[in-house]
């Protein structure tokens, strides 16, 4: 049984990587995300550990109502919850060792 995330950092980047997934399941949605950021297809992967690249891909989510409902009911969050990690993720004074 894995345990629980309790760092908000760490939680965050969670959502932001299950928002790429989700970006990357519709290919006309990751076809505008790949023109939009310049990634290539082949580098995806690799820039998924750039928190910069996490930040881009929830702002993707969040720009459109539709989008950011869509991705919160698959990955069964609330879609405040996602503008939380995008908070989160954007803010540097957000530790990663909280005690």
């Amino acid at each position: 049984m894995k345990k629980p995330v309790h760092n908000p950092r760490e939680v965050a980047e969670i959502v932001a990587i299950q928002a790429l997934s989700f970006v990357a399941s519709d290919p006309e949605r990751l076809g505008l995300f790949l023109a939009e950021t310049g990634v290539g297809p082949e580098t995806l992967r690799n820039a998924a550990a750039d928190p910069n690249f996490l930040l881009s891909v929830l702002d993707f989510v969040l720009r459109d109502d539709a989008t950011v409902k869509a991705f919160a009911s698959t990955a069964e969050l609330h879609p405040t919850n996602v503008a939380a990690a995008r908070q989160v993720l954007g803010d540097p004074s957000w530790e990663r060792d909280v005690p």
